[in-house]
């Protein structure tokens, strides 16, 4: 495994992936070309856990990866959701895995395929997290309270709180004040540090404690919880991703993400278990479409 960070330059064109037009090949229109067998899989990510002590998921993901595919994983650090898209948009890396909401915008602007898809569960996505002593108890209580979210293109710390939020009458920007902390451990220093009421996050990373969640029992509550999501995430590809490697990485994914590996995956454990979906229609994605909405993301619009 190898390990590199994008250089910020080719990262600024994320904000045309909004603007472009549709003109890329549909998921069926794979290249016919074979690339070398032997060249190394790239995978843009955010860094998932800055704890010394503790195994990145991450890295464990690209040694089960080699173990099941025989193929050398480069691992692409960037800053934000939206910047995996990028660099996969952008022929910069080969694959990225996003979680739902991300995948659906990607697969939506036609630049970008699902090479596999993880099907959604009936639990629970998201929830509102304060600290013991807040006088929130409620999702109503959060009215005229500052809160925080890890990245405008979360799934988990963006899209389906606000839609909680949303649900339970409450409007961004009209009657709570919604922040950006960069990601989820971001919003977890801010409300420790006190500089916003709650942060909303993935229930999944509540339950794996540390390092991937700071707070100790007894230190912490949850407020409400989100709806499910019918898609909880996908692997996507570059466009030009030759069919071969399509198909090596559908089996290392179905191999990587089985019932053995699911705790020293961490936070990637959560798409253990889950119905994967190889190739999938960009139809699978339309249900997201009235949640991005109420985030104030027209999914018709990135077409």
């Amino acid at each position: 495994m190898h390990r590199a960070t994008l250089p910020a330059a080719a990262l600024l064109g994320i904000t045309a992936l909004a603007l472009t037009g549709c003109q890329g090949a549909s998921a069926g229109e794979v290249p016919a070309e074979t690339a070398d067998p032997d060249a190394p899989i790239t995978m843009a990510t955010l860094p998932l856990g800055d704890d010394p002590t503790a195994v990145n998921p991450i890295d464990v993901f690209a040694e089960l990866f080699e173990e099941a595919t025989g193929r050398t994983v480069e691992i692409v650090d960037v800053p934000d959701y939206l910047s995996v898209v990028e660099a996969i948009r952008a022929d910069h890396v080969d694959i990225g895995i996003m979680s739902g909401f991300p995948s659906a915008l990607a697969v939506n602007t036609g630049k970008v395929d699902a090479v596999v898809a993880f099907g959604g569960d009936d639990n629970p996505v998201s929830t509102c997290v304060v600290l013991e002593d807040s006088p929130v108890t409620t999702l109503d209580d959060l009215k005229g309270k500052t809160v925080a979210f890890a990245d405008q293109a979360s799934s988990s710390g963006y899209f389906m709180p606000v839609y909680m939020l949303h649900e339970a009458g409450l409007e961004q920007g009209t009657d709570y004040k919604a922040i950006f902390a960069g990601g989820h451990e971001g919003s977890f220093a801010a409300l420790a540090q006190g500089q916003v009421d709650a942060a909303c996050t993935a229930i999944m990373l509540t339950q794996l404690g540390k390092p991937m969640f700071p707070f100790e029992e007894g230190e912490w509550r949850a407020v409400g919880e989100s709806p499910s999501m019918s898609v909880q995430g996908a692997v996507l590809g570059r466009q030009s991703l030759d069919a071969e490697t399509r198909k090596t990485v559908a089996e290392g994914i179905a191999a990587v993400f089985s019932a053995e590996n699911a705790e020293a995956l961490g936070a990637f454990g959560s798409f253990v278990g889950l119905e994967q979906i190889v190739a999938p229609d960009a139809a699978l994605f339309a249900p997201f479409a009235e949640i991005a909405g109420v985030a104030g993301v027209e999914l018709k619009d990135l077409q």
